[in-house]
């Protein structure tokens, strides 16, 4: 068996008057996240992950902004589409851990259910998906709550090599 890693990263602004997705779970908060799709930075992030794991590219060349497709798609169709794509190559998700970087909204109480949805969509089990909330102590574009930043890791485990 083969075991692979990949590191995905992915950062949005926030905006007035989209609901806020993360994690593929809805979050009550004043601003959504700018995105040509649901803007779900943590299943981005996670995504770019899985592709990376597998050298299948980024988000951006199989779901690109520029695809009349992808407006408003949720992004849990990536992730299950990335599981797809894995499975060609005989790869297949393991684990995933995955740190959010925001001040606010505070997201202790959802990661239950961003860790349940993300886990659904990539066909894993709940303790395979590891989701945490940390601030930027107020430095920086986070820090000012312009928007925030997501960072995944994704190991991966298959024949191929």
């Amino acid at each position: 068996m083969n075991t692979r890693s990949g590191i995905g990263y992915d950062s949005h602004r926030f905006i007035a008057g989209r609901p806020l997705h993360l994690g593929g779970v809805l979050v009550p908060w004043t601003h959504g996240l700018a995105g040509h799709s649901d803007g779900d930075a943590i299943l981005h992030a996670v995504v770019d992950a899985l592709l990376g794991a597998g050298s299948l590219g980024d988000i951006g060349s199989h779901f690109p902004d520029t695809d009349p497709q992808w407006k408003g798609a949720e992004s849990s169709r990536f992730a299950r589409e990335a599981v797809r794509l894995l499975a060609e190559r005989g790869l297949a998700p393991e684990h995933v851990d995955v740190t959010v970087i925001v001040e606010r909204p505070k997201l202790a109480s959802h990661i239950p259910a961003m860790r349940e949805a993300t886990a659904n969509a990539l066909g894993l089990p709940v303790d395979a998906v590891s989701i945490k909330a940390k601030t930027n102590e107020g430095m920086g574009w986070i820090g000012r709550g312009e928007g925030l930043g997501v960072i995944a890791v994704a190991t991966v485990r298959g024949a191929s090599g």
